[in-house]
């Protein structure tokens, strides 16, 4: 089965996961992901960000949340994004101060990526974050563009 696919078991989904790093962002925290293009900076386009995207889950299945190092920690979880199933692993790291000064989240499958960088850049048009995720002009076929052979 791959990674992505989650145990199947209902009763593992969450809907309830609200992250404690999430309210201890420093002012120069900066958020990257598979989803988007550039790097999200200052606590306000990152809260802005995670709290819609956070709304897409269906459920979310956690393999793994916890502290790693003195400086770290990870979340490793599968869920659905309107049935489509998304893997994700988020990677956040403390300052010297205790607060979140970098997070990263890597996705898969590359369908799912897509489809939630989609539904990110439609939420998001009409803001100054709306550039950060897909955009017709990133399409390998975009603007009738003859396919690299």
């Amino acid at each position: 089965m791959t990674t992505y696919m989650g145990s199947g078991e209902v009763s593992t989904h969450r809907t309830d996961y609200t992250p404690d790093w999430l309210g201890k962002l420093a002012e120069d925290v900066t958020l990257e992901a598979a989803v988007m293009n550039g790097v999200a900076k200052g606590p306000e386009a990152v809260r802005s960000i995670l709290s819609f995207a956070r709304t897409l889950y269906d459920y979310q299945e956690f393999n793994v949340i916890g502290r790693y190092g003195e400086s770290g920690f990870v979340e490793d979880y599968v869920a659905t994004v309107r049935g489509e199933p998304i893997g994700s692993i988020v990677v956040i790291r403390y300052n010297e101060a205790g607060l979140v000064g970098n997070i990263v989240i890597n996705h898969r499958p590359l369908r799912s990526v897509l489809l939630w960088s989609r539904i990110m850049a439609e939420h998001f048009a009409a803001t100054e974050y709306g550039t950060f995720f897909l955009q017709p002009e990133d399409l390998p076929y975009a603007g009738g563009q003859e396919p690299v052979q």
